[in-house]
């Protein structure tokens, strides 16, 4: 105990100036927007490369299980090829749906879900044309909203995340509502502010709304498990059971809408004129 003394009184100018100059550089970066852009682009960087190597690490322990995910995939979509009036196998995202998008392939490198505000990284970034508020779905769903890029890397706000709202809407009656995440469990999101006028039983199934430039209309997001009635605002609340396991992600695939930038700019153009 004495030596730790001895040590911090005969460093204690040193140690001030590094505590000093911490402090300083932390209320720069704060109170410059370009600076903890910056800041946010290099720790991108720096934590995608650690994660990217993590997961090929990973990925080489899980060929197998990735080999067997892919075989069933194909045999399906092969089944559908084959045979197209077969309805029922029909594939959860329907490709017709995203005709008027370009689709980026990616892979998770990091996934998070066992917080409140749940966060992926993505193996690609702003050189293969990532941006902000892409979509992000897999062969089963919807995953989430890209929040940020580095050049090689992305983050997602996973639709696990309680600041995350997407638009989504009932099949089978077009009744929209706010798809949430209470932050409960990882297998269920609420879809709320859905009208009491609406016809919902459980089992019906929920899909993306297409009232925005992010993600298509119909992609699949889950099931009606439950169904809550707010007797104050005359609005349904339902507990939707997830086609994804999102505790379990691979590869993706992030769209770009080919309108975006229009609408885009159609909207900045709309508030500047309000």
């Amino acid at each position: 105990m004495q030596q730790i003394f001895s040590f911090l009184f005969k460093n204690s100018y040193r140690i001030l100036f590094l505590l000093l100059l911490v402090t300083s550089l932390s209320l720069t970066i704060q109170s410059h927007s370009f600076h903890k852009s910056k800041v946010i682009s290099s720790a991108n960087f720096l934590t995608g490369g650690v994660y990217q190597q993590v997961n090929n690490v990973n990925e080489y322990f899980g060929l197998r299980k990735e080999n067997q995910e892919l075989s069933h995939e194909n045999a399906r979509l092969k089944s559908i090829l084959f045979n197209q009036k077969d309805t029922t196998l029909t594939p959860i995202v329907n490709l017709k749906s995203i005709e008027k998008a370009e689709i980026i392939v990616s892979k998770v490198i990091h996934n998070s879900y066992s917080v409140h505000e749940n966060y992926l990284t993505l193996n690609s970034g702003s050189n293969d044309g990532v941006k902000t508020d892409m979509g992000v779905i897999n062969s089963a769903g919807v995953i989430g909203i890209v929040d940020r890029t580095s050049k090689n890397y992305a983050t997602v706000v996973s639709i696990l995340n309680v600041q995350s709202k997407i638009n989504a809407k009932i099949k089978k009656s077009n009744h929209f509502g706010s798809l949430v995440w209470n932050g409960k469990s990882t297998g269920f999101v609420q879809l709320i502010d859905v009208p009491r006028l609406a016809s919902v039983r459980k089992g019906d199934t929920i899909v993306t709304g297409g009232q925005s430039i992010i993600f298509p209309e119909n992609i699949g997001i889950g099931t009606i498990q439950k169904i809550y009635t707010d007797n104050v605002t005359n609005y349904y609340t339902l507990d939707i059971k997830l086609f994804n396991d999102m505790t379990n992600l691979g590869y993706v695939y992030i769209i770009k809408t080919k309108d975006r930038e229009e609408v885009m700019n159609l909207e900045r153009e709309t508030i500047k004129n309000e």
